[in-house]
């Protein structure tokens, strides 16, 4: 197949006429300045792909229904009960159903690279699958079916809380001893199609002390490792009345991060930990929309980027899934935080600036090849579509797509496979009628 753009960013910048060649999930030729072949697809603004390094799929199912308050301050922590007894009824099919739907959806909004972080592991009951290996089975079978790269992270989640404490009811699906939790690892390992990788995640500091954490790390090294930290100011309370140190600065102090090191939301940190983080080469994994929707509170990104840190970006629970919406939230809460205007920008575009650190910050955190438009690189590929024909040619398509109305994804490859066309996943009647039916089971 062969795809020829107007206009098309490259790894070395924007370029005009642009013609390339797709072969074996890779990009082949590659030429500037060139005409278009009969038979060509024909684009008009061509991207690299984005990679969603923080999903949790099943969350999808929920979208948009916990949105009503009950008696006393509503928070983090009683959405996390509803989410509790969501993920209690769900069975494998059901799980699959939802994460085929969330994954169209990511490809539909210019994502090609899913990182899920997976922690519903065992049967209802709490007693694990006759395949311990089911749910991630699933969840491989959701990436296979939609056609989206998949970075899968086998959560390990061993306790209820600093202490440790013993798992509460509610998260009996999530639990693992060390033994078994190796064994899910290995058998994802087998799961894996050649374009797929392998991380881990312990959960949190909550759910493995840092014995266990270390013990991931020394037992599987060199794969992506990734692990919620500091999103809400309670942990932060917890950590420091369990070990008197900040979740951030306990972490750092127990084991060297560094660049396949992914710390997700890492919203509460004081100003030696932005530092740490940023001089260690770990990304950041921001989830502005899931933030924004739990009431997380605002990452230090103006500090941080002038620390030099590295960041990408997830959709967490799925309330929404949209490449674009997730940047501009990033920007606007910064905005909001520091009362100005375009701060995610060392200067020049803040669209360019945000895409591009996504782009690359999403890519090492997931363990996938580096990211760009350029000859052997991963055919992973995105044309947008204005409808208003403005014909720009350079980072102001990158502002006008994220702070914009107009620009649309309009096609999608991953792999080298054309998986969204005018806009729609070539699967997305059979996936999604399977997604409605469980979902009215459900809701």
């Amino acid at each position: 197949m062969a795809i020829h753009a107007k206009t098309a960013l490259l790894a070395e910048g924007w370029a005009r006429d642009v013609r390339l060649t797709l072969e074996g999930g890779r990009i082949g030729a590659l030429s500037a300045g060139a005409a278009p072949r009969a038979g060509d697809h024909r684009a008009e603004i061509l991207l690299p792909g984005m990679s969603n390094l923080h999903s949790h799929a099943f969350q999808r199912g929920f979208s948009g229904l916990t949105e009503s308050r009950g008696p006393g301050r509503d928070s983090f922590w009683t959405w996390r009960e509803v989410m509790y007894r969501f993920a209690l009824g769900l069975t494998p099919d059901q799980m699959q159903a939802i994460a085929a739907l969330a994954c169209i959806e990511m490809l539909e909004a210019g994502f090609t690279r899913l990182g899920e972080f997976h922690y519903l592991h065992h049967a209802p009951d709490g007693r694990p699958h006759a395949d311990p290996a089911e749910m991630s089975a699933r969840i491989f079978a959701a990436a296979s079916d939609s056609g989206i790269a998949l970075t899968h992270l086998p959560v390990f989640y061993a306790h209820g809380g600093f202490g440790p404490t013993p798992p509460g009811e509610g998260q009996r699906r999530f639990t693992h001893d060390y033994d078994a939790f190796a064994r899910l690892v290995e058998a994802c390992d087998r799961m894996a199609r050649p374009q797929d990788r392998v991380g881990l995640a312990p959960h949190s500091l909550r759910a493995a002390t840092m014995a266990e954490i270390d013990r991931l790390r020394r037992d599987f090294p060199g794969r992506p490792f990734h692990i919620h930290i500091a999103e809400q100011v309670k942990e932060v309370e917890d950590c420091l009345a369990f070990c008197g140190a900040r979740p951030v600065e306990y972490l750092a102090a127990n084991m060297p991060l560094g660049p396949s090191c992914c710390l997700i939301h890492a919203t509460h940190l004081t100003a030696d930990e932005v530092r740490g983080i940023a001089s260690s080469g770990a990304v950041v994994g921001l989830c502005p929309l899931t933030e924004a929707n739990l009431g997380d509170g605002i990452f230090p990104g103006a500090d941080f980027l002038a620390a030099g840190g590295v960041y990408g970006i997830g959709t967490d629970s799925n309330v929404e899934i949209t490449v674009a919406g997730e940047l501009k939230q990033l920007e606007y809460s910064q905005r909001l935080g520091q009362r100005a205007r375009n701060v995610m920008t060392p200067g020049g575009s803040t669209g360019a600036a945000l895409f591009g650190a996504a782009l690359r910050g999403g890519a090492q955190a997931l363990g996938a090849p580096a990211p760009g438009i350029a000859a052997g690189a991963p055919a992973d590929l995105v044309a947008l579509w204005d409808p208003m024909e403005l014909d720009l040619a350079d980072d102001r398509i990158l502002d006008r797509w994220i702070f914009g109305r107009d620009l649309k994804v309009r096609d999608t490859w991953a792999h080298g496979v054309h998986l969204v066309q005018e806009g729609r996943h070539r699967h997305r009647a059979r996936i999604e009628a399977a997604a409605a039916r469980v979902l009215r089971r459900l809701a």
